[in-house]
C-alpha cells in the first residue's frame, strides 16, 4: 500500500509541476518549438530543473542497492538504436509539434476543463491500440 500511495503522490506532484510550468499549455509548448519565429525558452528551464533532478536520482540510484520501496532498479536493458525506436520518436515529436501535448501534459490539461486535451488523449489511446492490433505482428 506505501508504493501505491508514493506513486500517486508522485503523480500529483509531477502533474503539479505540468501545471506550474505551463508545460500543459500547448501555446507555451509550441512557442518553445518555434525557433525561428516568436520562440520563448522559458521551458528550456523547466527541461533544465528536470535533467537536474534525474542526475540526482541516477546518482542516488548507483549509490545504493535497491529503491526504498521495491525490491530492484527498473533500468531499460537495450541501448541499441533501431528503425522502430527511431521512427517512434519521430512520431512522438512530430506529433508533439503539431498538438503542443505529449502524453503526461496532455492527461494534466484534462483537469482545467479544456476539450482539446480530451481529444488528444483519445488520438493517444487510438494510436496505441492500434499498434496493439496492427504493429506488433512483426
Amino acid at each position: 500500500m506505501k508504493r501505491e500511495i508514493l506513486a500517486l503522490i508522485a503523480g500529483v506532484l509531477f502533474g503539479l509541476g505540468l501545471a506550474v510550468s505551463q508545460m500543459i499549455n500547448p501555446n507555451k509548448v509550441l512557442g518553445f518549438l518555434d525557433i525561428a519565429g516568436a520562440w520563448d525558452p522559458s521551458l528550456a528551464l523547466v527541461m533544465g530543473g528536470a535533467l537536474a533532478v534525474a542526475a540526482i536520482g541516477t546518482l542516488i540510484m548507483r549509490g545504493s542497492d535497491r529503491p526504498l520501496f521495491d525490491v530492484r532498479y527498473y533500468v531499460p536493458e537495450r541501448r541499441d538504436l533501431d528503425a522502430r525506436l527511431i521512427g517512434g520518436a519521430t512520431l512522438f515529436g512530430i506529433g508533439w509539434g503539431i498538438g503542443g501535448y505529449c502524453p503526461g501534459p496532455g492527461l494534466a490539461a484534462m483537469t482545467i476543463g479544456w476539450w482539446e486535451p480530451f481529444v488528444f488523449v483519445v488520438a493517444l489511446i487510438a494510436g496505441s491500440l492500434s499498434w496493439k492490433l496492427i504493429g506488433e505482428r512483426d
